[in-house]
């Protein structure tokens, strides 16, 4: 019950549910289902980039990367190979973790923007192999075809509306490991780790190996949204690896709130129907956005999520406050009295302490 007082989890609660009811608005609208859809697998992918950025406090720019790895892991398997889609996303998201992993053991020998440009080295490394290796990627020819889940007979994946509830499904099990994963011990660790590396270390923090766990469960997340992403548009291309793919992300999360749970949900889910609506103006649409962008970054640093949260709390305070001063000033008499020195004490003010 108490958690059901909490503001942030309400806000949460009624985010997931008006996402909920998309379908219900937009079931005869393919189109608008597909977009709904498509925001929902880039959140999967920002929720990774908020464990190691909001989380841990490491600005890594390879998610992209591992949103292409992702995708062309699915696409190529399911097309080239004749995978089952089941299949070919278990075997892809085995293999982003152990690229993230090993990625990580390098990259985190670096800090702060040594880090971040070391990590958009590696988003670009990928970008140059999926767009350049033609014989195994395709290159600019991209994926076609790319199989939907099979459901046994029972769904039919192929219906906008129950694809959508696949990944909506599989977006609300990664909220879930987020919010549990900052609430836990090793959210805390990276909480600390992203307040200063030396006091974590000093503590007894293993630092590193913690940084690497958060970087391999940043590219996991990566490679399901990518995964998701792939089957639910059919097609993908080398612009899925880029390094804009990262720059959007990096975008989401700012615009929802770093570090928060809500946040990458909300953020994904507004700038993606913003790029929707200016996509006759797709190359100008950065112009338009930008000054959005550093608007909220000026007068909201912490997101949509964290402005709104620190109403909260600043009204959490006062409410206090008040309560206190009222009971104060509805405290015994006896209490009062004491207080204005009227009333003997039972030590003797002439008497040394």
């Amino acid at each position: 019950m108490n958690a059901l007082k909490n503001p942030r989890l309400l806000g949460m609660l009624a985010v997931v549910i008006v996402l909920a009811a998309a379908p219900i608005f937009f079931a005869e609208q393919n189109y608008a289902m597909r977009v709904v859809t498509v925001g929902m697998c880039a959140a999967i992918a920002v929720y990774g980039l908020n464990i190691i950025l909001g989380f841990t406090g490491q600005l890594s720019l390879a998610q992209g990367g591992f949103f292409g790895i992702g995708a062309y892991g699915v696409g190529l398997l399911t097309t080239d190979f004749d995978w089952s889609f089941w299949s070919a996303f278990i075997v892809t998201i085995i293999g982003t973790a152990a690229v993230g992993y090993l990625c990580g053991l390098i990259a985190l020998r670096t800090k702060d923007e040594y880090f971040a440009i070391f990590t958009m080295a590696i988003g670009f490394i990928i970008f140059l192999v999926i767009s350049r290796w033609e014989s195994v990627t395709h290159a600019h020819s991209g994926v076609n075809n790319v199989k939907f889940p099979e459901g046994g007979g029972i769904i039919d994946f192929e219906s906008p509306v129950a694809m959508f509830y696949l990944v909506f499904v599989i977006l609300l099990i990664c909220i879930y490991v987020t919010h549990a994963i900052r609430r836990s011990s090793v959210g805390r660790t990276l909480l600390t780790i992203r307040t200063s590396e030396d006091l974590a270390d000093a503590i007894g923090v293993r630092v590193g190996f913690s940084k690497q766990l958060a970087f391999a469960a940043s590219a996991v997340l990566g490679g399901i949204g990518g995964g998701l992403y792939a089957t639910v548009v059919g097609f993908i291309g080398p612009d899925s690896a880029s390094i804009d793919k990262t720059f959007e992300f990096l975008m989401f999360i700012l615009v929802g709130g770093m570090g928060t749970v809500a946040g990458p949900l909300l953020g994904s889910m507004i700038v993606t129907f913003l790029f929707e609506l200016f996509q006759d103006f797709q190359a100008y649409r950065f112009i338009v956005l930008g000054p959005i962008i550093v608007a909220l970054v000026i007068f909201a640093p912490r997101g949509i999520i964290g402005y709104l949260g620190g109403i909260v709390d600043r009204r959490s305070r006062k409410r206090k406050i008040a309560e206190a001063r009222r009971t104060a000033d509805g405290a015994s008499p006896e209490y009062d009295t004491a207080k204005s020195g009227t009333v003997t004490s039972s030590i003797d003010p002439e008497e040394p302490k």
